[in-house]
């Protein structure tokens, strides 16, 4: 090995808690932003359904009884 290899090996092996520590703390950041999207996701999806399954329905019916009524004025003759 190279006199530079060892060097780095001997680096590494100084600041090893710290690099573990780091990738520890940046691993456990990215789990806790995923499953914050995820509940994000989850809640709007829910929220949506259940807003579309509770909406009154608003829906204007037209009727037309022009017929109920001459049969009504026939029954009355």
């Amino acid at each position: 090995m190279s006199q530079e290899k060892v060097d780095r090996y001997k680096e590494q092996k100084a600041n090893r808690k710290q690099i573990m520590a780091k990738e520890k703390r940046e691993k456990f950041l990215v789990k806790l932003c995923a499953g914050l999207v995820a509940l994000a996701l989850v809640c709007w999806l829910g929220y949506s359904i259940y807003d579309s399954a509770n909406k009154p329905d608003t829906s204007d019916v037209a009727i037309t009884t022009t017929a109920i009524d001459e049969y009504m004025n026939t029954l009355q003759q």
